[in-house]
């Protein structure tokens, strides 16, 4: 991922808590027959290697599992994003030499990824990631919730997927490079929006 310095980051527990937040990744890895990639949710285990660990499942339908990787695996994560419209500059009154642009979060993970079919282990990752997503509703769901047999039936349909993470790539392209003027003008500008990934994006901004 191309970073110019302004928007490199670095800070790990904000990189783990995007992650995080993001729910949804992408799988990618590269294979003889070319690249696959595969959208699955997965969960980061912090306290496993020194950046921590992703965890999730894919069907075992799926074909991704059964190709042998070449190198290294990459788990994609966006974080906040926003267009970014030129008429909050000052520039645009005074000389109209702006053009339009996007804020965003990107962290690239990248690690030797592992598919494994232990149903102990997949009953874990599931059961993990059910009570991430389930743990802030009232009434929430979890696997016990289900017959034992039903459960260990729905196993037999997925593969674990664990990716051990070796190197980060993280990007926080929020106007770093825009004066302290534009900054806060395109902060308000987002602040106002209708659109929560706006107003995320916007408290994200330096100003």
């Amino acid at each position: 991922m191309y970073i110019p310095p302004a928007f490199r980051e670095t800070d790990l527990p904000f990189i783990q808590e995007t992650m995080r937040a993001a729910g949804l990744a992408n799988l990618v890895t590269a294979t003889a027959d070319g690249l696959l990639c595969t959208p699955l949710p997965l969960f980061l285990d912090a306290g496993e290697g020194e950046m921590g660990t992703l965890y999730g499942h894919v069907a075992k339908a799926n074909p991704h599992w059964k190709a042998e990787p070449v190198g290294e695996a990459l788990a994609i994560f966006m974080g906040p994003d926003a267009y970014v419209t030129p008429s909050w500059y000052e520039g645009k009154a005074l000389d109209g030499k702006v053009v339009p642009t996007w804020n965003y979060v990107a962290i690239h993970s990248y690690g030797p990824v592992e598919f494994f079919h232990e149903a102990d282990r997949l009953l874990s990752v599931v059961t993990r990631l059910t009570d991430r997503h389930e743990s802030s509703r009232s009434r929430p769901w979890a696997v016990g919730d289900a017959p034992a047999d039903f459960i260990q039936a729905q196993l037999r349909g997925i593969v674990g997927v664990r990716l051990p993470i070796t190197r980060i790539d993280a990007k926080r392209k929020m106007s770093q490079n825009r004066k302290a003027e534009d900054r806060a003008a395109v902060k308000e500008g987002l602040s106002a929006s209708a659109d929560a990934g706006d107003r995320q994006a916007a408290a994200l901004i330096p100003v």
